[in-house]
């Protein structure tokens, strides 16, 4: 099917997104149940054809779903031909216990890392304090992944400003010390206008971040749900 405008949809390009195909992930929660984990498992299959550059699973606060986290990242490597990216965060965790959960990864087969500062293990609404002994945000934690092993590493951006950011300025400022510290993709928090990601996207591009940036996208397959995750933005 043609495109009214710019000709067939596979030719078009973009000088901000890049020419070729659109690359797509998909992110899975570590299932809680059993019955869970058949819908995880139908819905990962159902989803395998589409050939999604990659998919990653979450990681609960304070590593909460650890175990959880691993043993679904473990199948996807043993049962489907998907890459799987496991999440790992900085909260409640020393550098010692992070290095462990990411060197265990690594002897998994787990080449991706999502690596993440994490939000507090209380709750929304109180601030984030780091472990006395752990990484103090993302920037430190990629830089110490990259450390144990040559991981592909992608961190998160954040078109409408992260909320403990001061400015827009320094949230990309921030976004910035992650990839010169290591990263090697940016997966943006989800939005319901592409304006803001575009324009987070020409900020990034000025400020020298060249990695790629992929924009999240959120299904609302649960419109009470998703409105809660947006109060978290």
């Amino acid at each position: 099917m043609s495109d009214a405008i710019g000709g067939a949809p596979q030719q078009r390009k973009s000088r901000l997104l890049g020419a070729g195909d659109i690359g797509v992930s998909f992110e899975f929660f570590p299932p809680k149940t059993e019955k869970m984990e058949e819908t995880l498992w139908a819905a990962i299959t159902r989803l395998a054809p589409l050939s999604p550059e990659f998919v990653s699973v979450t990681y609960g606060a304070g590593g909460s779903t650890r175990e959880r986290t691993h043993t679904t990242v473990a199948r996807i490597i043993k049962d489907t031909a998907l890459r799987p990216a496991a999440h790992l965060t900085c909260v409640n965790a020393s550098r010692a216990d992070v290095d462990a959960v990411a060197q265990a990864y690594w002897e998994a087969g787990v080449r991706h890392i999502v690596a993440l500062r994490g939000d507090p293990a209380s709750g929304a609404g109180t601030r984030y304090e780091p472990h006395p002994a752990g990484y103090v945000n993302a920037a430190e934690l990629v830089a110490g992944l990259k450390k144990i092993a040559p991981f592909e590493i992608s961190v998160a951006g954040y078109p409408e400003k992260h909320p403990e950011s001061a400015t827009l300025a320094t949230d990309i400022e921030n976004l910035k010390a992650k990839v010169d510290a290591g990263a090697d993709r940016v997966i943006t928090q989800f939005g319901f206008d592409n304006a803001y990601f575009l324009r987070f996207l020409e900020r990034a591009r000025a400020a020298g971040i060249w990695v790629p940036i992929m924009p999240g996208i959120v299904p609302i397959h649960n419109y009470k749900q998703v409105a809660g995750f947006a109060t978290c933005l």
